[in-house]
Formats: structure tokens, C-alpha cells, sequence
């Protein structure tokens, strides 16, 4: 489940934002109103939560605040080509992340400030997990790759009773001793496999 090798955060947070990426192109026309595991957000609210996430980690992993970026980010962000709108978002915070420095540099995020490395694993749990909660509500495949699962139990583990208590991935439910990885994680992260 865990190693202890330092996970490479930007190459994680890129393929989690590429696994996503398949998962939003294959979003149908009458899938944007269907709920989905987050129950505060059909599938266009949540993909508008992560698509904001995005902008928010390229502005604040390039050194901004929270109070420089304001109302900027509120409200619709996926716009008439939701896919197009992903994209552009996801190359944006990929780019912050990997900038020379970014790992090491403070991010004044709302639990922070914290080092970029720390706001990086945090977007990468984000938008991997809600990308698997959009196959989810969208009848897509939801499976998630193993080393992307590996890299979560990386990121989590020692960081867990902080992320529970922040409300951020919901209750964790009971776990089988025979759960596979995955399914611990999802478990562990309030999904229902």
C-alpha cells in the first residue's frame, strides 16, 4: 500500500489530471444534471469544482493569495465547451506545479500556507478521487491505475486524520479485510465501489 519513496507530485498530479481528462471526455449530452457521489453536486457542479481547483492551484502555486485571486473564480467556469474548459485549466496547474521552485515555494492556501509539494498532493487526491466520482455518475469505468492508487496511500497516509477532519472526501466507511487497495482507498474516502 505505501512506500517509502518520496512520491513524484507533479508527475502524479499530471497523470491524475489525464485520467481525468478521459473521463470528462466521455461525459454525454443528458449526464450533466445526473448526481453524482459528492451529494451537494450534480456531474456540470462537480466537474466546475475541479475545474476551478485547477485555476485556483495555478494562481496560488505561482505565488498568489487567496485575496489577490477573490471573486475571480466564483461562479461557472466550465462554460459552453466543458471539455475545452478542462483542458485549458488542467495545462495551468500541471505548468504551476512544475514550475522550477513551486514544489518548494509557500502556497497561502486556506489551511496554509503550506509547501507547494503539500497543495500539489492535495489537488492530485482532488481531482483524481473526483475524477473517479464522475466515471461514477457518468456509467464510465471508474477503475483508477495502480500507481495512481499507490501514489494516493503516499499522500494520504500521513496526512489522514487532517484530511478527515477537513470534511473534504466525506466519511470513511467500514473496510473488508480482503479490500483490494483501491477499494480501501475509496472506502477510506467516503466512495461506495
Amino acid at each position: 500500500m505505501t512506500t517509502t519513496a518520496e512520491p513524484d507530485i507533479v508527475t502524479l498530479h499530471h497523470e491524475a489530471l489525464d485520467a481525468t481528462r478521459a473521463i470528462v471526455a466521455g461525459i454525454g449530452a443528458l449526464d450533466w444534471d445526473a448526481p453524482t457521489p459528492c451529494a451537494d453536486w450534480n456531474v456540470r457542479e462537480l466537474l466546475n469544482h475541479v475545474v476551478a481547483g485547477n485555476w485556483w492551484a495555478a494562481r496560488l502555486a505561482a505565488g498568489a493569495t487567496i485575496e489577490e485571486v477573490g471573486t475571480e473564480l466564483d461562479g461557472d467556469q466550465v462554460g459552453p465547451d466543458p471539455l475545452s474548459s478542462y483542458d485549458h485549466s488542467a495545462h495551468a496547474a500541471a505548468a504551476a506545479f512544475a514550475a522550477p521552485g513551486a514544489l518548494d515555494a509557500p502556497c497561502a492556501v486556506s489551511y496554509g500556507p503550506v509547501p507547494g509539494s503539500v497543495y500539489a498532493g492535495h489537488r492530485f487526491l482532488d481531482v483524481l478521487i473526483h475524477g473517479w466520482d464522475l466515471a461514477k455518475a457518468t456509467g464510465q469505468e471508474p477503475t483508477l491505475a495502480p500507481n495512481l492508487v499507490d501514489g494516493c496511500w503516499q499522500v494520504l497516509t500521513p496526512q489522514l486524520e487532517m484530511l478527515r477532519a477537513s470534511g473534504m472526501f466525506g466519511d470513511d466507511l467500514a473496510i473488508p479485510d480482503d479490500a483490494d487497495s483501491e477499494t480501501r482507498l475509496l472506502l477510506t474516502l467516503g466512495r461506495r465501489p
